[in-house]
């Protein structure tokens, strides 16, 4: 394919160009784009949220999107927790909360990413804080605000009970964590149902890999062509 039809690499990440550990990358977007994408998300006015990656960025709540159709107006905006309107059924979903299972995809990308482009490839994290990251650091980070959701801050409160001061305080309560659907953008308070464990529950994992894995590992791990390919031995 890439004699064939080299048009089609123009716009996605070269896949015939090895990078850290010889591995290949394929991927739509390439370095250039990467770092687009990434100066976007990880932009505290954007999606950043101190909690994780929020589903819809916060840039909205001062500039919604609007559509007018037959007179009629939609108004897409940043809602960070329940609905404010019956639109689209009176669900903000994925207009603004923090979404556990979409943020573990984005770790899981960084971390392969950095796997092919290594230590050298570093971004501004948070944007325009002058912190320069690894994508390993990057996904790292991210999990330690997804923590921040459940662990007691410095006023003794956990952001997941929000205003629950039943959650809060009540001592037969406060220890024990609700995994929630999803999560406010800006405050990190749980929305939506309370029992969630198949997808919030992969905090735990998260919780786990970092404090298990390190950059020194996922470098060193062989590409999986090699790992598995058979060894070839000579016979008489």
């Amino acid at each position: 394919m890439v004699k064939e039809r080299a048009e089609l690499l123009q716009t996605i990440a070269p896949p015939n160009v090895p990078g850290e550990g010889g591995r290949y990358l394929l991927a739509i977007l390439d370095e250039k784009k990467l770092r687009r994408v990434l100066s976007r998300m990880l932009d505290e006015n954007e999606f950043f949220s101190p909690f994780g990656i929020r589903s819809l960025s916060r840039h909205h709540l001062h500039q919604p999107y609007d559509l007018w159709i037959d007179g009629h107006q939609y108004r897409v905006a940043y809602q960070p927790a329940e609905s404010e309107s019956g639109l689209f059924g009176g669900n903000s979903n994925w207009r603004g909360p923090i979404w556990m299972p979409v943020n573990m995809l984005i770790v899981r990308a960084l971390v392969n990413l950095y796997a092919y482009y290594g230590n050298d490839f570093r971004v501004e994290c948070p944007t325009g804080s002058g912190r320069f990251m690894t994508l390993f650091e990057i996904a790292r980070e991210i999990t330690h605000r997804l923590e921040s959701i459940f662990r007691r801050g410095s006023d003794g409160r956990r952001p997941v009970f929000g205003d629950a001061e039943k959650f809060q305080n009540d001592p037969l309560w406060r220890d024990y964590l609700l995994f929630y659907e999803y999560f406010h953008g800006d405050n990190g308070a749980g929305i939506g149902a309370s029992h969630q464990t198949g997808w919030t529950g992969v905090i735990a994992r998260l919780v786990y890999l970092f404090a298990t894995m390190t950059p020194e590992q996922v470098l060193a791990v062989k590409p999986r062509a090699e790992a598995t390919t058979p060894k070839v031995t000579s016979r008489a």
